[in-house]
């Protein structure tokens, strides 16, 4: 029984590892081929399709149109740059001044939990993982943005970022949400738009773009004021994001 119990045992480790290294695998050759190849879906819109599914609710659709970066107005870019990462065209995928602020906002305020991720941290876990907190998550996270980093150009993590945001129920990439909210193609969007859409970012399914909250509203100026502070489309130019 005991020899039972220890190759059973043997077996799953085995199994285990094998699996790991399978997935390890899946997500190496997933950042390799996106690299140049555009992205079908995202982890993230799997999770909400089967989410509604299992809740009973098939009429959802989680749906996105692929878009160069040259087919997505500059301002959308400069936009998300000024509300989640301004520091994106300098790290190597982490901001640690951020990290150690949110921890200690963290720890003084444990029911307003603030984040520190990066764009590429938010494409990485977008792309290939689930949605939550867990430390298992974020190390994951983490291993995945460092890869896309070394393997991808600051502007491929930017138009893959853009390409698979969630921007509303079933609404993903910012072709699709300027189609969806503005009835024109994502190259024509102009700053006050670019910068809407970059609102509601922090959390697309509480905040609306098409019923925007003063909250939201307030939001969307103070991006337009980063936006102008970092000095508009030539901070991308200036970056090679453009």
């Amino acid at each position: 029984m005991k020899k039972g119990r220890i190759a059973l045992l043997s077996y799953f480790k085995r199994w285990l590892l094998r699996s790991l290294l399978a997935l390890v695998g899946v997500w190496l050759a997933g950042i390799i081929l996106f690299s140049f190849m555009p992205v079908p879906f995202s982890a993230v819109m799997v999770e909400r399709q089967f989410s509604a599914w299992f809740s009973g609710d098939f009429s959802y659709v989680a749906h996105s149109d692929w878009v160069s970066m040259d087919e997505i107005s500059p301002w959308m870019g400069l936009a998300v740059i000024a509300a989640e990462d301004q520091k994106f065209p300098d790290h190597w995928g982490f901001d640690i001044a951020a990290i150690e602020k949110a921890v200690a906002h963290n720890e003084r305020n444990e029911n307003r939990v603030r984040g520190a991720s990066t764009l590429s941290q938010q494409t990485a876990k977008n792309l290939f993982l689930w949605d939550g907190r867990s430390y298992v998550r974020k190390g994951l996270e983490a291993g995945l943005t460092l890869g896309m980093e070394v393997v991808w150009t600051k502007r491929r993590i930017l138009t893959v970022y853009l390409n698979i945001a969630e921007f509303g129920d079933g609404i993903f990439g910012v072709e699709e949400a300027s189609q969806r909210y503005f009835h024109k193609p994502a190259s024509r969007l102009i700053a006050s738009e670019a910068a809407l859409l970059a609102a509601v970012l922090p959390n697309p399914i509480r905040f609306k773009v098409n019923a925007p909250s003063g909250y939201v509203r307030q939001r969307q100026q103070w991006i337009l004021r980063q936006m102008r502070q970092l000095g508009g489309e030539s901070f991308l130019a200036q970056n090679e994001l453009k």
